[in-house]
């Protein structure tokens, strides 16, 4: 007689339960963005009150709506990662390098007078380049993560050299510059006065959130968080979901990437490097849970405009830049205990 296998149990809890904790604290939305958007309302009422002629303008908030977009796109790229339990450091290193691909090939290997099909058809050939750079490098990443079992860490931290220093090869350290005006109006336009790019980063934004929320592959990229070891068991190819983090993580390395070639005119090996733990930090802001399975791009989102904010009102009254920096670490810091003494106080 064969004896029954035993029930699977993980930190005191079965495998069904742990399953059920994840799905329901998707369909409840644990993590609610209100205490940010209070927020976000104090620190527009505190500028405004401080430069009522300068802050509270529609001027202000349009330059806000253009210098967003790039750093939205490169913390949804941080953010789900996190959100499958690891971490992905390479997405600045990532970004730049495609930025330079296909800037190289915009301004090298495309005749200077290309114009109209012709020059249509280049910049749709550099835009597959850097794809498909960025698809690789995603690909790469997770299967050493997912197949070998190397941890997050270290692999996107040799990710992140290794496309750092081949970019700083490839350009002697040098920006390559002078894109077509097509690219350009990427960043420069505007519809009904609101910039193209951050249309892009809202529309992409959503397509993020229903694929987190709504899609089996999002709900699988939580429950690996939450629990990677439950939910192999459960019978999930968690090595597929792991490399397909990676890919998307990529994938917006790519658009972040085409909008900072568009804003700065510009790609380099270096351009950005300070991005890198400012989406961390917007993303726990936001209420990415660091250890994975929770967290929600509205309150990235939210997140994002408390930092941007703070750095067009610091901006405004000519305040030193790294006193900025002082005041988003400040900010984080005090969300955070905010969080854990709400906690605490609801568990007793």
């Amino acid at each position: 007689m064969v004896d029954p296998v035993p029930e699977l149990r993980f930190a005191g809890r079965s495998l069904a339960a742990e399953l059920d904790r994840v799905l329901a604290g998707l369909r409840r939305g644990m993590f609610r963005v209100g205490g940010l958007f209070i927020l976000l309302a104090v620190l527009v009422a505190i500028f405004s009150s401080l430069m009522p002629a300068t802050f509270p303008r529609i001027t202000t908030l349009q330059a806000m709506m253009f210098q967003l977009p790039e750093l939205g796109l490169l913390s949804l790229a941080m953010t789900i990662p996190l959100i499958s339990g690891g971490i992905n450091l390479a997405i600045i290193a990532t970004a730049n390098a495609a930025g330079l691909l296909m800037a190289w090939i915009l301004t090298a290997a495309m005749p200077y007078d290309a114009s109209g099909a012709t020059l249509a058809l280049w910049l749709v050939a550099a835009l597959v380049a850097g794809l498909v750079l960025c698809i690789v490098a995603g690909v790469l990443t997770g299967l050493m993560i997912a197949a070998l079992g190397v941890h997050p860490i270290l692999v996107t931290l040799g990710t992140m050299t290794l496309l750092h220093g081949f970019s700083i090869y490839f350009t002697r350290g040098r920006t390559l510059s002078g894109f077509p005006n097509l690219l350009i109006q990427i960043s420069n336009d505007t519809i009904l006065g609101v910039p193209i790019s951050f249309v892009l980063f809202v529309v992409v934004a959503i397509l993020v959130h229903v694929l987190l929320t709504q899609t089996a592959l999002g709900v699988r990229i939580h429950m690996i968080g939450s629990n990677l070891e439950a939910t192999r068991y459960s019978g999930v190819d968690t090595t597929r979901v792991q490399i397909w983090v990676y890919v998307l993580s990529s994938l917006l390395c790519f658009l972040a990437s085409v909008v900072m070639m568009a804003r700065f005119n510009s790609a380099g090996a270096d351009i950005a490097g300070s991005y890198l733990l400012i989406t961390i930090l917007a993303a726990i802001l936001g209420g990415i849970d660091p250890s994975g399975g929770f967290g929600r791009t509205g309150g990235l989102f939210v997140a994002l405009w408390i930092l941007q904010t703070i750095a067009s009102g610091f901006n405004l009254m000519n305040i030193s830049p790294h006193l900025k920096l002082a005041s988003w670490g400040f900010i984080l810091l005090l969300v955070m205990a905010t969080k854990r003494v709400v906690t605490t106080w609801q568990t007793r």
